[in-house]
């Protein structure tokens, strides 16, 4: 199994409820395809680059999972049909990538617990 990284744009006409149901959809068809979500991430609306389907902002979401590679062309399929999915980038980490994303969420948890 590879780790692989998904960020993906959702509309931002959408509300909190439909958004939380998007990204559960994309949750869901992961683990049915017996996937394992290591991490995720969800980043809010942010501002675009450039305007795309003429909106300038949009819902940042990151999954990191754990896949075998036929899941990845099924899941961007998905991922290309749904309107709600402004655009979308996987990235297969490898291993520096791992290594670097789990002591980058050690120390954002260390963080947190010295602030608490």
């Amino acid at each position: 199994m590879n780790q692989y990284e998904t960020v993906f744009i959702l509309t931002p006409v959408l509300s909190e409820d439909q958004m939380k149901e998007a990204v559960k959809k994309y949750e869901d068809y992961l683990t049915k395809a017996g996937s394992e979500i290591v991490h995720e991430e969800h980043w809010g609306m942010r501002k675009l680059a450039y305007p795309i389907q003429k909106k300038s902002t949009g819902f940042y979401h990151l999954i990191e999972f754990k896949a075998e590679g036929d899941v990845i062309a099924n899941v961007e399929t998905e991922l290309k049909r749904d309107e709600r999915v402004l655009r979308f980038l996987t990235v297969k980490l490898d291993k520096h990538a791992v290594a670097y994303n789990e002591k980058k969420r050690k120390k954002a948890q260390e963080q947190a617990e010295a602030q608490a």
